[in-house]
Order: structure tokens, then sequence, then C-alpha cells
């Protein structure tokens, strides 16, 4: 089992995604999204963002948020929902190997669904006072940690 995968629900901005995609490719971890996502995947954004790094990186596409559940559910992985809403510091957590870390919409976040299905909810501390990390950053602070913990790569 990986040592963890990132997953994007319904992601709108195609150069994140391209930005995270590189990230994964980098670090031999791989990416789920759950459809629809704002943008088309052969976006220029998207590409240029990604740049070659796309075709390395582990890609799973979801039709929808039931389908994703569906299949993590039957292969057992553990939710972690990465939002501003949270209290407790990804800092705080333990990960494991096979966690799914997962970010929500740029524009929206998560529905209360998705929140409810989280094994955990976890925030990464602003102590700046902003609102929140741009997407492809929060997965990158994410990836960190969890791989410092679980291993990988």
């Amino acid at each position: 089992m990986a040592a963890f995968d990132l997953a994007l629900y319904q992601p709108d901005i195609a150069g994140n995604t391209g930005t995270i995609l590189r990230m994964a490719a980098c670090l031999g971890v791989g990416v789920h999204i759950v459809q629809p996502a704002g943008f088309d995947m052969s976006d220029r954004a998207l590409r240029r963002a990604g740049m070659d790094y796309l075709e390395m990186a582990p890609l799973t596409r979801h039709v929808s948020w039931e389908a994703f559940e569906d299949w993590r559910i039957g292969a057992g992985r553990r939710l972690v929902l990465f939002t501003t809403k949270a209290e407790r510091s990804y800092l705080a957590e333990t990960f494991r190997r096979g966690d799914l870390l997962l970010f929500g919409r740029e524009s929206a976040g998560v529905p209360d669904a998705v929140h409810a299905a989280a094994d955990t909810r976890l925030t990464i501390p602003m102590p700046g006072g902003g609102r929140s990390l741009n997407l492809a950053v929060a997965a990158a602070f994410a990836a960190g940690e969890a791989m410092r913990q679980a291993g990988g790569g």
C-alpha cells in the first residue's frame, strides 16, 4: 500500500491541480480527483503547471463523491480531510500508511456530507491571520508531513 495518496474534491483551478500532479509525480504518490472538476483535464493551465510530469503522476478520476467513497471504503483507506473548519492541527496528527489526504474546492471547500465521511479533520495553522492557503501549497504542507511520518517515495 502507498505511504499516502492525495485526493482533490472537485478542484476549480487547473494550475493548482497541475502543480499537485507534478509534486505527486516527484514524490511517487497517487492523486485522486473527485469529479466534476471546474476545468477540462486537457486545460492549457493544467499542462503548463504540470509540465511533462503529468504522464508520470498516478492519477485516478472518480466520476462522483459516491463513486470515490465506494472505492475508498472497499480499499479500507482512512480519509484525512484538510479544512479551515477543523480545530486540530495537522502537526498533531499521526499519519498512517495508506492515508488519503483530501482537499476541497478552492472556491467552496467540501460539503457537510464530505466532512461527516472523513475519519479525521485537520487544519494547517496560520498564525499570520490569513483565511486560507493556496490549494497546492496546502497539499505540499500535508504531503511533506505525511511523507516524514509514513515514509514514501
